[in-house]
C-alpha cells in the first residue's frame, strides 16, 4: 500500500487558497492570492528541510493545480529534480488534456484514488489541490502532513480542514523554525483521536 502525503503552505487562521500567485484562484472573491511568495526565501536550513521532504514520489493532483503545474515544471523541473519523470495523477470527473506533461495520468473519482494507493510504488505527494484535500481527509486517505505555516492571518478564503474532515490522531516526527518566522511541521497519522480529564 502507499502512502498519500500532503503538503501544504497554509496561513495561522488555516487558509491553503491561493498561496502562489494572485491569479492562481480568484474563487468566493479571494483578494489575497500569492501570500505565501514573500515567505519563500526562508535560508537555507529551510530550503534543505523541504528538500528532504519533497522526495521524487507521484504526485496527485486536483485539476486546477495539475493544469498549473503542467504549465510551468516542464520548462523549470531544475528547480525541482525529477518531478517531470515521476507519474502526475490528476482527479477529474471532466477530462484532462494531458499532452503537455509526460507521465500524466487522469483518474476519475474516489474508487481510482483507493485503488492507486493499495497499488504497489512509491508515496504519493499532494500539492496545494484544495478541493481533492478535503475529499481525502473526509475517507481517511492521508497518512501524512508537510504544513508550512506562515505568521499570517487573512480571515477569508478556503481552509485545509473543512466540515467533512474526520477526527484524526498525528504525531509531529520533524519541524523547524524558520528565521522568517513559516515553521515546517512534519506529522504522521498515529491512530485516533484520544480524550481524558485535564490534570486527572
Amino acid at each position: 500500500m502507499r502512502k498519500i502525503i500532503v503538503l501544504q503552505f497554509i496561513t495561522l487562521d488555516g487558509v491553503v487558497q491561493a498561496g502562489g500567485t494572485p491569479e492562481e484562484d480568484k474563487s468566493g472573491g479571494f483578494k489575497y492570492g500569492g501570500w505565501a511568495a514573500p515567505y519563500i526565501d526562508a535560508g537555507a536550513a529551510a530550503d534543505e528541510f523541504m528538500a528532504k521532504h519533497r522526495e521524487s514520489t507521484d504526485l496527485l493532483l486536483g485539476r486546477k493545480t495539475y493544469e498549473m503545474f503542467a504549465s510551468f515544471w516542464p520548462q523549470h523541473d531544475a528547480m525541482w529534480p525529477g518531478i517531470n519523470d515521476v507519474t502526475k495523477y490528476v482527479v477529474s470527473n471532466n477530462e484532462v488534456m494531458l499532452d503537455n506533461w509526460k507521465n500524466s495520468v487522469h483518474l476519475k473519482n474516489l474508487a481510482a484514488i483507493k485503488t492507486l494507493k493499495e497499488s504497489e510504488g512509491s508515496d504519493i505527494q499532494v500539492h496545494g489541490s484544495s478541493v481533492l484535500v478535503q475529499t481525502l481527509f473526509k475517507h481517511d486517505l492521508v497518512d501524512e502532513l508537510f504544513l508550512m505555516t506562515l505568521p499570517i492571518t487573512l480571515g477569508t478564503g478556503k481552509r485545509l480542514f473543512g466540515d467533512g474532515t474526520i477526527p484524526a490522531a498525528f504525531k509531529l516526527t520533524d519541524g523547524l523554525f524558520a528565521p522568517n518566522g513559516v515553521v515546517m511541521a512534519y506529522y504522521k497519522r498515529d491512530g485516533e483521536v484520544r480524550t481524558g480529564t485535564a490534570g486527572a
